[in-house]
């Protein structure tokens, strides 16, 4: 029976919080996509990752709906778990690498699936937001330190799965940072951190720290 590692990605300073994230480390035990998609609807995250070749870091991302060419919170979990120098994406190859307590990885900014990228006058505003109507998969956000580069976050995706809301979007915080030019330290939802940092070359680093949690059988 295959175990499937659940991590939490983006955890906050206190070690709490974080995106969880499911890893199958043989995805040839699910085979074909419908067997991908039924097992992450059943498991539930915001993203599951299937690994297809451990020694390359090849991965496939699904949410409970669809499949991802990229997504950030898979990727950096799945470089912390696998320890490799980088992953094979449908988008392209992440580069990823440790730093002490957080986990790097390095993409591009056009491999990020479409989100609206909507601002608001400050924190207050965003904690307050309700959830939106399923549609449109919206990333709010204000800055709480602009001088600092401190930003507060919500990520609502809108895809009707039942995933209202992502705790922390490795994806969406590349976007912003690509949109701003500039090293971002994002809180997003209940407490998660995300560090952000743009490369010369265009891509852009996204950091966090990663913390187990345990196992589930499928």
């Amino acid at each position: 029976m295959t175990h499937i590692d659940v991590l939490r990605v983006f955890c906050g300073p206190d070690g709490r919080h974080g995106n969880r994230l499911g890893v199958v480390r043989d995805g040839s035990r699910f085979p074909g996509d419908e067997a991908r998609r039924a097992l992450a609807a059943r498991l539930g995250y915001s993203e599951t990752v299937f690994v297809d070749d451990l020694e390359r870091g090849l991965v496939d991302i699904w949410t409970p709906s669809l499949r991802l060419p990229f997504a950030g919170h898979p990727c950096v979990g799945a470089a912390w778990l696998l320890d490799v120098p980088e992953l094979v994406t449908a988008a392209g190859v992440v580069a990823a690498r440790q730093d002490g307590e957080f986990t790097w990885i390095e993409a591009r900014p056009e491999w990020a699936p479409p989100r609206t990228l909507r601002e608001f006058r400050d924190p207050d505003e965003v904690d307050r937001l309700p959830l939106p109507p399923p549609g449109e998969w919206v990333y709010a956000w204000a800055w709480s330190e602009e001088a600092a580069g401190r930003v507060r976050a919500r990520a609502f995706p809108g895809r009707g799965d039942g995933v209202e809301e992502d705790e922390a979007t490795g994806a969406a915080a590349l976007l912003l940072t690509a949109r701003l030019g500039r090293a971002l330290n994002i809180s997003q939802g209940r407490g998660s951190q995300l560090l952000t940092a743009p490369q010369r070359d265009g891509t852009v680093e996204v950091g966090g720290r990663v913390e187990p949690a345990g196992t589930v059988r499928p």
